[in-house]
């Protein structure tokens, strides 16, 4: 009787153990070749002037508390996607606002009493009206001793046409500031008619609502909600050992923060591999504690943490810094 017990819990160590080695050997990167030749960069906003990070809630006003400039440049604006790109980026995020007129103006604030001399909701601007306004107005790192860039942002924002027009084989991240259907459904109808032939080239993240609507309706642009990453992670972490792809997985951009990442099955490579044959690009963010999923990696010595042969995306706030240093020899 003993000896047949012994027998059977010696079929179950050695059954288990053969399970241990298959989900290794199933997620293990020594396998798997990397996706691309190096990783590609996102800049959030473009590049824009840093700020004091400290106390920092949904409704500080960042343009008042801006840190002593670096570059000349203004967030959200042609010329900094134009220096973005310059610097290495291979993706620029930017936010957009549904206008009074139906338009979409680029601009990060729900409201334009921050940056600029207007006030109000900047969705109840038309887009003239946002046009006309001097989004460096509000910019002082001195505590109002000093507005380094008052007079110069008049006629800076730009309109979602104006820059796609403008970068016309450009990859970009557009951040929809609305949470509604409505919103969705007047962004759907204008990216088919702008994008032509480029839906690989764009992502949409933001307002949930606005958001599954444009991915019902343009199934060939990545998508990105809070919910449906949540749901991403949280189901590949129960099965992503199989190899299975949840299918809020699929056909996304998925940022993933640092140090999150070493827990999910099969990363680096592996992972990458697995979203790549589903059509989804992942970025690494800041470290997730909490707070918002925007931050990105922005000091350059950071990037000796990263794995080895890295490729999938790289997020940062600091293009200026990070594009020269992972391009260096």
């Amino acid at each position: 009787m003993k000896a047949g017990r012994r027998r059977r819990l010696k079929i179950v160590v050695a059954a288990l153990g053969v399970f241990v080695a298959l989900v290794y050997l199933n997620n293990t990167s020594f396998l798997a070749d990397p996706v691309g030749d190096r990783p590609f960069l996102v800049a959030h906003r473009s590049l824009g002037q840093g700020f004091r990070l400290e106390g920092l809630t949904g409704k500080t006003c960042t343009a008042s508390r801006m840190l002593p400039t670096e570059h000349p440049y203004l967030e959200n604006t042609i010329p900094a996607m134009e220096a973005a790109f310059g610097y290495g980026a291979d993706v620029i995020e930017l936010d957009v606002h549904r206008t009074a007129d139906e338009r979409f103006a680029v601009f990060h604030d729900w409201t334009v009493d921050c940056r600029t001399e207007g006030s109000g909701i900047t969705r109840e601007h038309t887009l003239e009206e946002l046009q006309k306004l001097d989004i460096g107005y509000g910019y002082t790192a001195d505590e109002g001793k000093s507005w380094p860039f008052r007079g110069q942002g008049v006629g800076m924002m730009p309109s979602l046409e104006q820059v796609l027009t403008t970068f016309p084989d450009r990859d970009f991240v557009i951040d929809v500031k609305g949470n509604d259907v409505d919103e969705g459904a007047l962004l759907a109808e204008r990216l088919a008619a702008l994008m032509a032939g480029r839906e690989g080239e764009i992502a949409v993240t933001g307002g949930p609502r606005a958001v599954d609507l444009i991915r019902e309706r343009l199934p060939h642009v990545r998508t990105i909600t809070r919910p449906q990453l949540k749901r991403c992670v949280t189901r590949y972490m129960a099965l992503g050992w199989s190899g299975h792809v949840p299918s809020d997985c699929r056909h996304s951009l998925l940022p993933v923060p640092a140090n999150v990442a070493p827990w999910l099955w099969g990363w680096p490579d592996r992972f990458l591999q697995r979203m790549d044959r589903v059509g989804t690009r992942v970025v690494l963010i800041g470290d997730y504690a909490g707070e918002s999923f925007s931050k990105g990696f922005n000091d350059p010595r950071r990037l000796k943490g990263l794995p080895a042969g890295y490729s999938g995306g790289i997020w940062t706030d600091r293009i200026d810094l990070i594009g020269p240093a992972v391009r260096a020899p």
